[in-house]
């Protein structure tokens, strides 16, 4: 376990310290699992108290992944074998609420992080791994980097915070990423407001070296300013500049602008036509989990204007509801158990996935004093 993330300290030549933490499960491109999580809280909140440490870096170990989002085998496994008895109160066992509870906690500390934290998005940033990253004060995306919220193919919804970020896109289009698990690169992700600076990956070591080379001080702000600049004159423009998603706005808020779930998805499938980006983004739908596009939809509807706690408050009693659905198990085992990606979806189509069906995902599991986020 304790291999799973690697935590590093390199001092500086004028007293403070560069911590940097690894996600180091590159066979896994990364993903996050709760050994991981287990780990991480109490190094960033021994970070976030030490004066000392400047600023936090996050990274995947490999080239292929910062992180490619939640451990769906540990999930699998953990709905699927040994003592899979509900706990008691809950829809599930107390094994996979410890572990989105705790997913959604560091995810949180990731956001309210009191000193600058670079995170280098690097190849796949899917799921669990958009929750870390996200969150980060100073996002990178490399030529490499494929950005997503693709949980429509396993029967999950968005979450890690994604009902509160989908939310701040413009024009809506985050529930069109939410239902179509479009990838966006670096030119999209820039656009969207996932990241903020495109730097080529060959040069994450120079920027390493360039961190530990300033006179870091204690203010926050003047922090900020030191590792914005060192990212923007290591920053080059992405390629090709615009990608598709900037470049479909004007279909894409038209879609959008639609007031119902059923309205949206005709509107989607009508668009795609021979348009490949469009045609891409219509199959997944088409063949995504119609209970994920409803509860996605419903999510980001009752969370317009909520803070970012609230909705990880409200996304773990629906992750734990949802848990509890067949949808979920059957998405992995299609996608990578079974590798049949032929999942059987209940229900099989979104006229029974409909505004009386969702209802059950909403039912509370928590009062306000017993909530394991109720700290946030």
């Amino acid at each position: 376990m304790s291999d799973v993330v690697l935590f590093e300290e390199r001092p500086t030549s004028h007293g403070k310290t560069i911590a940097i933490a690894t996600l180091n499960a590159p066979k896994a491109l990364n993903a996050v699992s709760h050994d991981m999580v287990e780990l991480m809280l109490p190094r960033l909140r021994q970070w976030a108290d030490d004066p000392a440490v400047a600023v936090v870096v996050l990274r995947g170990a490999g080239d292929r992944a910062f992180c490619a989002g939640g451990d769906l085998h540990g999930l699998y496994r953990g709905l699927t074998t040994g003592d899979t008895t509900p706990a008691p109160g809950l829809p599930v066992p107390a094994s996979i609420e410890g572990f989105f509870a705790e997913e959604y906690r560091l995810d949180h500390l990731i956001h309210t992080f009191p000193k600058p934290m670079l995170c280098w998005g690097n190849g796949v940033v899917m799921g669990g791994g958009m929750g870390l990253m996200v969150g980060a004060s100073h996002r990178v995306v490399t030529e490499q980097s494929r950005l997503a919220m693709p949980e429509v193919a396993i029967g999950l919804f968005p979450d890690v915070g994604g009902s509160w970020f989908l939310n701040r896109m413009p024009d809506g289009v985050g529930l069109f990423l939410a239902l179509t698990a479009s990838q966006l690169r670096a030119a999209d992700a820039l656009f969207a407001g996932w990241a903020d600076h495109h730097v080529p990956h060959a040069q994450h070591a120079h920027v390493l070296d360039l961190l530990v080379a300033q006179a870091w001080g204690d203010d926050r702000a003047a922090n900020d300013v030191t590792l914005t600049r060192i990212l923007t004159e290591a920053e080059t423009a992405p390629e090709p500049a615009v990608g598709p998603l900037q470049s479909h706005m004007p279909v894409l808020r038209e879609i959008c602008g639609h007031d119902t779930l059923e309205q949206i998805i005709g509107a989607i499938h009508h668009a795609a036509g021979a348009d490949p980006w469009l045609y891409s983004a219509n199959a997944n739908l088409k063949a995504g989990s119609p209970g994920t596009a409803r509860l996605a939809f419903e999510l980001l509807r009752r969370t317009q204007g909520w803070s970012l706690a609230d909705v990880l408050r409200l996304e773990l009693e629906v992750a734990l509801h949802c848990s509890a659905q067949p949808d979920i198990r059957e998405g992995i085992r299609a996608l990578l158990i079974d590798k049949d990606k032929s999942p059987k979806w209940q229900p099989a189509s979104l006229g029974d996935a409909d505004a009386d069906w969702v209802e059950r995902f909403f039912v509370p599991i928590y009062d306000e004093n017993s909530h394991p986020l109720k700290d946030l």
